[in-house]
């Protein structure tokens, strides 16, 4: 639950499924009507969190334990949460964010097997009773956002792990927002670039539309 004057608006799905560059048109359209917005990513979004994800995805270090990954993701996240998500909204501004906690829930615990009980504690922790206004799951199947991604460049380190991994990713976000409707707002990112815009497009209005009641 965000209580602060902006918005939180989050953007997941697995690898290629172009929630990224969505966000940017997100960003555009919400700009066009005169809110002020601020764009980050996780993980990342200060200077120590992108230390982090520097060593979160760097391809070239050994395996590591999944129980480190989780607990790096959510360092991470704990800077980024105090030191810029909360006093961003505090100041009013709409914040766009490339990935949150569902991408914990859905990675760590649908990808790694870590037990979902384990992981809320986490969130609860760090975040408190503080979840997304909206979430944009931009879905399709993961041979397709595979394809895509392997043509944007060189894999970091968790996108190399093999297909059941996204899968299992894939699984864990489609019922977290068969869970949470209210939420979580699905986009077909299979279709066409315009067609995807449009479905995003409807929905960013349909959120200034309410946020100016």
């Amino acid at each position: 639950m965000n209580v602060a004057p902006g918005l939180f608006l989050t953007f997941e799905g697995i690898e290629g499924a172009g929630k990224t560059s969505n966000l940017q048109h997100a960003k555009d359209l919400i700009e066009a009507s005169g809110k002020s917005v601020i764009v980050s990513r996780e993980p990342g979004g200060t200077e120590v969190g992108e230390k982090i994800r520097e060593v979160l995805l760097d391809p070239d270090l050994p395996a590591m334990h999944s129980d480190t990954e989780l607990l790096l993701m959510f360092a991470s996240r704990a800077e980024h949460y105090q030191h810029k998500i909360l006093p961003a909204l505090n100041d009013g501004n709409w914040v766009l964010c490339d990935r949150f906690s569902d991408a914990s829930f859905a990675y760590q615990g649908g990808g790694r097997h870590i037990a979902i009980p384990r992981i809320s504690a986490l969130e609860n922790w760090v975040l408190g009773e503080f979840r997304p206004d909206t979430t944009f799951l931009f879905d399709l199947p993961v041979n397709l956002g595979l394809s895509r991604a392997k043509a944007r460049g060189a894999a970091d380190r968790i996108e190399q792990e093999e297909a059941e991994f996204f899968e299992q990713i894939r699984r864990c976000y489609l019922d977290r927002a068969a869970k949470e409707p209210e939420r979580f707002c699905l986009i077909d990112a299979s279709q066409t670039l315009d067609a995807v815009r449009q479905q995003l497009g409807k929905a960013i209005q349909t959120l200034l539309d309410n946020s100016q009641g």
